[in-house]
Parts: C-alpha cells; sequence; structure tokens
C-alpha cells in the first residue's frame, strides 16, 4: 500500500494488571484502530451495561482526541456494542479509560481478561469560534435532514 500513515507520539501509563498484556497494536498497516482490551472478568447479561477497565491512561497531545468505538465483530456475533458511541477521550483527560459495553444479543456474554473489546482511534479535533449571524448562506440542501437526499 503506498504512503505512509501520519504518527503522532502518545503517552500510555499502564497498570500492572494491564501490563499483563500487549499495549493497543493497529493489526495492520493501513488499520484506523487499536484494540482495547477488558482486564477484568465479567459476565453481561442481555440487556445489561457494564463499565469494564482496560488499565490504561494516555496522554494526548493538545489538539487530538480519543474515540472508543464497538468492534465490528463483537457487535455481528455477540450483539455486543456501546451504547455511547464514539466515546469521547479528551486531551485534558488523564484518567483510565474504560468502555461502556451493552449486551443486545439474546444470550449472557463473557468477557476474560485480555479481551478485545473496543478499538480506540485517535484523530485531530479543532474548537470553533462562533461567528453568530441572523441569517446563513444558502445550500443545495438547505434544511434538509433526516432522509431527504434518498432513502
Amino acid at each position: 500500500m503506498p504512503g505512509i500513515m501520519p504518527r503522532v507520539s502518545v503517552s500510555i501509563s499502564r497498570t500492572e494488571r494491564a501490563k499483563e498484556f500487549p499495549l493497543p497494536a493497529y493489526a495492520t498497516a493501513a488499520s484506523a484502530g487499536v484494540d482495547l482490551r477488558s482486564i477484568e472478568r465479567r459476565v453481561l447479561q442481555p440487556g445489561e451495561r457494564a463499565l469494564v477497565s482496560t488499565g490504561i491512561r494516555i496522554a494526548l497531545p493538545l489538539g487530538y482526541e480519543a474515540q472508543v468505538r464497538p468492534r465490528s465483530g463483537l457487535a455481528l456475533k455477540h450483539g455486543i456494542t456501546l451504547p455511547n458511541s464514539p466515546g469521547t477521550v479528551d486531551a485534558d483527560y488523564r484518567g483510565e479509560i474504560k468502555v461502556i459495553l451493552l449486551n443486545l444479543g439474546d444470550a449472557p456474554f463473557t468477557i476474560e481478561p485480555g479481551d478485545r473489546i473496543a478499538q480506540m482511534i485517535v484523530a485531530p479535533v479543532s474548537q470553533v469560534d462562533w461567528a453568530e449571524a441572523d441569517v446563513l448562506d444558502e445550500t443545495e440542501r438547505n434544511a434538509g435532514g433526516f432522509g431527504s437526499t434518498g432513502k
């Protein structure tokens, strides 16, 4: 694959339990996200949600955020998702990254220590300076939304 993905340096700290497992890593050269692992055993009953520990803390540089998202395989095969997807980790947050998991499946789902439970993407972010206006410029779409451009 041509080209090199942009890189950013992020400091990471792990609990002793988290050090039993690999650092979050990209599965392929073009992967957008790294997998987050559970450091605890937990059984999620159908319809149950839980806050699951990863044992990691990160220090993002100013101008970046981390987004915590569901893993597609867990969602498809077991109905395991994140109700607040994507979860946002701000650049000034230094606490442990925890993942809210929700079992939308019809069977209990067991999470074991070391299981990959979510993925995390680090991306640039900007803040806005609001410029209040009485009238906004016209566009082809204008106020059309919620399915206005097709099925």
